[in-house]
């Protein structure tokens, strides 16, 4: 079995991007970690690890809008050790945190896998977001109210 989900420590990078590159295969969501990093929107990154090495990965990066915000992406686990729960253990924990500190996270992705994880769609409030709205959930926010515009760090292309 893997070890807790902890913060990334110097020196695993590469073994982050290797991650990253096999997790889905090819080079994109490595080259989106590595502009976050030198970009500063980076919050925090966790892994997975499992005997020295990394089997699992997410990054958080801070939000352009709404201030404070933080985004989750990319989330990944080693294709060896995909279909095992892993990666739904690592994002209910960050729900559970999330919710725990009164942060607010949002992701663009699978809607069913985040939903399981704790994530809600937004709903009740006009979403303006450069990407699809469908699948754009949120945790830990607390009700929402009015319009909220989703502006992603400059690293997204958004």
């Amino acid at each position: 079995m893997p070890e807790f989900v902890r913060e990334m420590r110097r020196g695993e990078e590469e073994a982050v991007d290797g991650l990253l590159r096999r997790a889905f295969g090819g080079a994109d969501e490595a080259q989106l970690v590595l502009a976050l990093r030198k970009s500063g929107a980076m919050a925090g990154e966790m892994v997975l690890p499992f005997e020295g090495g990394v089997v699992g990965y997410y990054a958080l990066s801070a939000m352009k809008g709404p201030k404070g915000w933080l985004c989750l992406a990319p989330v990944a686990i080693d294709p060896d050790w995909q279909g095992r729960g892993h990666g739904r253990r690592m994002v209910k924990q960050l729900v559970a945190w999330a919710e725990a500190s009164n942060s607010s996270i949002c992701v663009l992705g699978d809607v069913d896998f985040y939903k399981n994880c704790g994530f809600s769609t937004i709903t009740d409030v006009e979403l303006i977001t450069p990407y699809s709205a469908d699948h754009t959930l949120v945790a830990g926010t607390g009700p929402l109210k009015g319009a909220v515009t989703l502006e992603y760090p400059k690293a997204f292309g958004s």
